[in-house]
C-alpha cells in the first residue's frame, strides 16, 4: 500500500514537473512540491488550531504551567508536519539515499532544529533592521515584516534543500 501511495504521489508531481523540466531538475521540483505542500498543511493546521481548538489566550496544561494558544497551535502543527515532511523527503524526494532510516531521522531532526533557531535569529535581525531604519511607526511595518518573513523562508528553504541533499539524505558510498 505504501509503494502504491508513493507511486501515485510521484506520478502527480512528475506530471506537473513536465512543463518545467527544462529549467528545474526533477529532485528539486519534488522538493518544492513536497516542501510547499507540507508548509501549507502546517499553516492550515496552525490556523485551524488557533481558531477552532484553542479559543482562549492561554492553555492551562497542569498546575501553574500555561502555554500561549499560538504556541500550542504551533506544537500541534509541528507534531504533524515534522513526521510528514520527513516521510515525504525520505520516500518522494530522496529515495536513492542508502543511509539507515534512524540516521536520516536524527539528521532531519537536527537540521530542523537548526532551521527553527536560524529562522528565529533572522526574524530578530530583520526586526532590528526595521527598527534601526525607523520603519515601525506607520502601517508599512506589517507589510515589511511580511516581506522579510517571506525572504527568511526562501533563505531557509534553499539552505534546507542543500543540507538535506548533501547531509540528511545523502547517498553513502559503498
Amino acid at each position: 500500500m505504501f509503494a502504491a501511495a508513493r507511486h501515485i504521489i510521484v506520478g502527480i508531481i512528475d506530471f506537473f514537473h513536465r512543463p518545467f523540466a527544462r529549467w528545474i531538475p526533477t529532485q528539486t521540483f519534488r522538493y518544492l512540491a513536497c516542501g510547499g505542500s507540507n508548509v501549507l498543511i502546517n499553516i492550515s493546521l496552525y490556523s485551524i488550531c488557533l481558531k477552532y481548538v484553542f479559543k482562549t489566550d492561554n492553555i492551562v496544561l497542569f498546575g501553574n504551567f500555561n502555554m500561549a494558544a499560538s504556541v500550542a497551535a504551533w506544537v500541534i502543527a509541528f507534531a504533524i508536519s515534522f513526521p510528514l515532511g520527513f516521510t515525504l523527503s525520505r520516500y518522494i524526494v530522496f529515495p536513492e539515499s542508502n543511509l539507515h532510516g534512524r540516521i536520516q531521522f536524527f539528521r532531519y531532526a537536527l537540521t530542523t532544529a537548526s532551521f527553527i533557531v536560524l529562522t528565529y535569529l533572522l526574524i530578530k535581525f530583520f526586526d532590528f533592521l526595521l527598527v534601526k531604519m525607523g520603519l515601525t511607526q506607520d502601517g508599512t511595518y506589517a507589510l515589511l515584516h511580511t516581506v522579510t518573513y517571506t525572504l527568511i523562508n526562501i533563505i531557509v528553504a534553499v539552505i534546507s534543500y542543500i543540507l538535506q541533499r548533501t547531509y540528511t539524505f545523502k547517498t553513502k558510498e559503498e
